[in-house]
C-alpha cells in the first residue's frame, strides 16, 4: 500500500509537483494521463484476485484497503483526503491483488494507469524520479506499519491511531477501527472507557 501523507495537496498533479518538479513537457504529459473516477459508499476500488492496474489520489472521500481470511477480515490502512494509495505489490508485479480497496465513504478519485506510468517513465527522467520517490516512501511507510504492530499493545495502538489518524474517528466504525489495531471490539471498547 502506498501513503505518502504530508502535505495535503488539492489534487493528484500538485501532490506529483510537491515531490518533484516537473518541466512544461514532462507536465503537461502526465497531466494528459490523469483521470478521475467517482465511487459511492460500499464500491470497491481494488478486487482481491484482481489485477491492481492504477495508482490513484484521494481527492475527497475516505477508502480502506483490507485482507479477508476464511474466518477474518483485517483492515490494513486507511486513505483520507490527499493520500496515494494501491495495492502496491499487484501494481508493480501486474498480479493479481490479495487485498481489496473498499470506499468507506462516496469518494472521488484520480488515478494513473500502470501503462500511462510506465510510458511516461521511460520519457520522462523527472516522472521516474518521483515514482521512485513515491515507492521509497511506501517502504519506509510500511515497514513502521508492521514494525508498531509487532510490538504495539492495544492501548499503544489506539494512542497511536489518536496521533496520527484521530481526525478519523467519526468517520469510520469501531469493527474497522478495532480490525485495524488488531484487536476485538471487546478490548477496543474497554481501551475507549478508560481514555
Amino acid at each position: 500500500m502506498i501513503s505518502p501523507t504530508d502535505p495535503k495537496p488539492s489534487d493528484f498533479f500538485q501532490f506529483i509537483e510537491h515531490h518533484c518538479r516537473l518541466d512544461e513537457k514532462s507536465g503537461s504529459s502526465l497531466h494528459s494521463k490523469i483521470r478521475e473516477q467517482a465511487y459511492k459508499k460500499g464500491d470497491i476500488l481494488v478486487e482481491e484476485g484482481k489485477i491492481c492496474n492504477k495508482i490513484y489520489f484521494l481527492n475527497t472521500g475516505l477508502v480502506k484497503t483490507l485482507l479477508t481470511t476464511d474466518s477474518r477480515e483485517f483492515t490494513m490502512r486507511f486513505f483520507s483526503e490527499g493520500n496515494v494509495f494501491s495495492v502496491l505489490d499487484s501494481f508493480i508485479q501486474q498480479k493479481p491483488s490479495i487485498y481489496d480497496i473498499v470506499a468507506l465513504e462516496d469518494s472521488m478519485v484520480s488515478y494513473i494507469l500502470y501503462d500511462d506510468l510506465q510510458t511516461l517513465c521511460q520519457e520522462y527522467h523527472q516522472i521516474e524520479t518521483f515514482y521512485r520517490k513515491l515507492l521509497s516512501m511506501a517502504v519506509i511507510e510500511m515497514m513502521s506499519r508492521v514494525s508498531h504492530s509487532l510490538e504495539e499493545t492495544g492501548v499503544v495502538a489506539y494512542n497511536r491511531f489518536l496521533k496520527d489518524q484521530g481526525h478519523l474517528l467519526q468517520r469510520i466504525s469501531l469493527a474497522d477501527l478495532a480490525s485495524y489495531l488488531g484487536i476485538t471490539q471487546v478490548s477496543l471498547s474497554r481501551i475507549r472507557r478508560v481514555k
